[in-house]
């Protein structure tokens, strides 16, 4: 496999981007890979990618607007209208690029851009496919998993930077992740741990965020959407998932005209090491395999 440097433009902002090519095949079929909250293309999608090349599969993983080596202020800025604007705007590169078979592409998005995933398929021609790995459903159904005093906090802090922002003040930053007690965006007891073995040892990530997302998150509902996709879709999800809930997502698959739908008996973060991650990078880099053959 090899990575070339394939940097795009979105809304006028530069975003990066890896090109994963599969060694001696000429203009292979192409994945489109985005990852979860707050997360980094680093963070372990070269990993999903060499399974995909093994298979014959090109990959375009990105960073959104914000993070990692893409511009954009204020950093760390989650904003699911800019971050699907990224989705459209890396499809689109990927559609000019000559190297790759750009009549030949899916998508694929883990949790949070795993919604993104499911609402760019309902609204994207000239897709073959979509994966959605431990999908972000529903962001109503999400924020009424917390108790009213989380609930209270979140919308205090997501007022408090918004404020800030009209004013021109600098954001008020909240963290990504946190251990149970402590206020974050996820601080199930497997969150931390689970988020913070993603990340390489190299990384200038930083645990923090605008609050603002915590007012926009109740209003991201990909659910309401996802009846609109045209193709098959490979939704895996996770029956002991602490962030997204298993009977919402099933609901969501429900919807969705055209599913293949797995459930493990794993928590959310599970899906991304050791054997769970062998299998699960197996069955979708077949199923992307098949659709784009």
């Amino acid at each position: 496999m090899n990575r070339i440097v394939s940097d795009f433009i979105s809304s006028g902002i530069r975003c990066s981007g890896w090109l994963f090519l599969p060694d001696g095949i000429d203009k292979p079929p192409v994945v489109v890979m985005g990852h979860g909250m707050g997360a980094e293309k680093s963070f372990g999608l070269s990993l999903y990618a060499e399974r995909f090349a093994a298979k014959g599969i090109a990959s375009f993983a990105f960073d959104y607007r914000c993070f990692g080596e893409s511009e954009g202020e204020p950093r760390n800025l989650v904003s699911p209208r800019a971050q699907l604007n990224d989705w459209q705007a890396a499809i689109s590169h990927v559609k000019s690029l000559d190297i790759v078979n750009t009549g030949k592409i899916a998508l694929w998005g883990t949790s949070f851009g795993g919604g993104h995933v499911l609402v760019t398929a309902a609204k994207t021609e000239g897709v073959s496919c979509a994966v959605a790995q431990v999908p972000f459903v529903d962001g109503l159904a999400t924020a009424f998993r917390l108790d009213f005093a989380q609930r209270m906090k979140s919308i205090g802090h997501g007022l408090w930077d918004l404020a800030g922002a009209i004013m021109l003040r600098s954001p008020h930053y909240v963290p990504f992740v946190a251990s149970p007690g402590e206020f974050a965006l996820m601080n199930t007891p497997d969150s931390k741990a689970g988020y913070m073995a993603l990340i390489p040892k190299d990384s200038l990530w930083e645990n923090k965020t605008p609050a603002r997302i915590l007012l926009g998150i109740p209003l991201y509902r990909p659910i309401r959407f996802v009846d609109k996709i045209k193709y098959p879709v490979l939704l895996i999800y996770a029956g002991r998932d602490t962030l997204i809930s298993p009977d919402m997502v099933e609901k969501t698959i429900a919807r969705i005209k055209s599913v293949k739908a797995i459930r493990l008996d794993v928590g959310h973060f599970e899906v991304y090491t050791g054997g769970h991650f062998d299998r699960i990078a197996e069955m979708e880099g077949e199923f992307i395999k098949k659709c784009l053959a």
